[in-house]
C-alpha cells in the first residue's frame, strides 16, 4: 500500500479561513505526518509557530488564485513569505498573458521568482481548466527552461481541479526536469493513488486526513 501521507500538502487557502482552522490544519498536519501544509501568506507565520519542532514543511500561495498581479508584486509576496517562514512557494502564473502569447513575459515571471527565493522549492501552478492541451505543453516547457521544481495543475478554485488526462500531457513534456504537483479535486484514496502511479510527487488537497485514516494499515501506521 502506497504511504500517502508523505505526498499530502495539507491544504487551506479558502477566503473565510480563522487563525483556528489553521491551528487545527497544522496539528492535523503533525499528527498525519504530511509532507506540508499549503496556507496563504497571512498564515505563514502562524502555521511556523505551530509546526516548530516537526518535520512539516510550509508552502505558500503567490498571485492567488487569479495569478494578474504584477510580477514585482510576486516577487515581494514570494520574499517575504520566505523570510517569515516558507520553504516553498505555489505561484499562479499569468494566465491572461499566457492565453495572449506572451510566452516570454510568462517564462520571465517565473524565472524572476525562483532567482528571489533561491534553493527553496517553487511550484508553478497554470490553471489547466483554462488552457487548452497545446498550452499546457507550452507553460510545462516555460516552467521547466525558468527553473521552476514543481509544476502543479490548479488552483482548485478554478472551474475544474486535477484531471488525468493533464497530468499525462505534463509528465511527457517534463519528464524528469520537474516534479508534478495535483491539486483541486482530490478527495478519495483511489483518484490520490492513481496520480501517485502517474508519477506525481505531491497532492494537494484539503482531504488529506479522510485519505490517510482510510487507509490505515493493521499496524495502525499511515
Amino acid at each position: 500500500m502506497i504511504q500517502i501521507n508523505q505526498y499530502i500538502d495539507h491544504t487551506l487557502l479558502k477566503a473565510t479561513a480563522t487563525k483556528e482552522e489553521i491551528v487545527k490544519l497544522c496539528s492535523e498536519a503533525k499528527e498525519y505526518n504530511f509532507y506540508a501544509v499549503c496556507v496563504n501568506g497571512c498564515y505563514v507565520q502562524l502555521a511556523k509557530q505551530e509546526l516548530q519542532n516537526s518535520d512539516v514543511k510550509i508552502a505558500a500561495v503567490i498571485g492567488f488564485p487569479l495569478g494578474a498581479m504584477t510580477t514585482e508584486g510576486k516577487v515581494f509576496e514570494a520574499k517575504d513569505c520566505i523570510e517569515k517562514g516558507a520553504s516553498e512557494i505555489d505561484m499562479v502564473i499569468n494566465i491572461g498573458k499566457l492565453l495572449g502569447g506572451e510566452n516570454d513575459d510568462v517564462k520571465n515571471e517565473i524565472r524572476l521568482i525562483k532567482k528571489a527565493i533561491g534553493n527553496n522549492v517553487l511550484k508553478v501552478i497554470f490553471e489547466n481548466c483554462y488552457l487548452s492541451e497545446e498550452q499546457i505543453k507550452i507553460v510545462s516547457q516555460l516552467a521547466v527552461i525558468a527553473g521552476a521544481d514543481f509544476i502543479k495543475t490548479s488552483t482548485g478554485f478554478g472551474t475544474s481541479g486535477a484531471t488525468f488526462e493533464d497530468v499525462q500531457i505534463m509528465k511527457n513534456v517534463v519528464g524528469d526536469k520537474a516534479q508534478i504537483k495535483a491539486a483541486g479535486g482530490i478527495k478519495d484514496r483511489e483518484t490520490a493513488e492513481k496520480y501517485i502511479k502517474m508519477g506525481v510527487t505531491r497532492l494537494g488537497t484539503s482531504s488529506g486526513v479522510s485519505l490517510v485514516t482510510k487507509g490505515i494499515s493493521e499496524s495502525g501506521k499511515y
